[in-house]
């Protein structure tokens, strides 16, 4: 039923992806009309008295879904503006996260990430070998090795966050301060029964 070159990066990035984003948040900042059916009214519509759902929650639900979708495909767009495959960009936000000086074990990030211990050394491979990360092996125990993300690999990363910002808030946009609260307050609440196995 519901919807389904590696050279140092610019902090400000000014391609397509941007560009896409920038007008997405111009034409939210125009007032949106809710009389206006969208693709989950019309959804809606279609299945009306063919099957047994609650049409105010499947409006929820299917809402979700489709923001969620839509986020997923701007931010592979951003991603690939900066020059990221998602996995790059999950490895050095795991990275970034921990603050000066942006370092982890192969198997903390494996852990972080929930990949296997081969899967982390390719990712870390393709990172280090485009300059994103450097590898360190410990002083006194040289068998430790811990990996710490470079300047260029926190400047892409960097990069790709300020586009996903944007297009976050472009997102967004069409609400208030007010029912923003409103919606994050509901969300959490909604979030929290899941969590709690409700």
């Amino acid at each position: 039923m519901h919807g389904e070159g590696r050279e140092q990066i610019g902090i400000e990035s000014d391609g397509e992806a941007a560009a896409e984003v920038r007008a997405s948040a111009d034409a939210a900042d125009a007032d949106g009309s809710v009389d206006e059916d969208d693709s989950v009214d019309r959804h809606i519509a279609r299945w009306r008295h063919m099957a047994p759902f609650d049409e105010r929650v499947e409006g929820i639900v299917t809402r979700i879904q489709m923001l969620t979708k839509h986020l997923a495909q701007v931010k592979g767009r951003a991603l690939a503006e900066v020059g990221l495959q998602p996995f790059e960009f999950d490895t050095l936000h795991r990275l970034a996260s921990r603050g000066v000086p942006y370092r982890a074990t192969p198997s903390e990030l494996a852990a972080e990430l929930m990949v296997s211990p081969a899967g982390i050394t390719g990712r870390l491979d393709t990172l280090e070998e485009a300059g994103s990360i450097r590898r360190i092996r410990g002083t006194e125990d040289r068998r430790r090795v811990d990996v710490e993300l470079t300047d260029s690999g926190r400047a892409r990363w960097t990069a790709a966050m300020k586009l996903l910002d944007r297009a976050e808030r472009a997102m967004v946009g069409p609400l208030g301060e007010t029912d923003q609260d409103v919606l994050l307050a509901l969300l959490k609440r909604m979030l929290l029964r899941v969590e709690n196995g409700g």
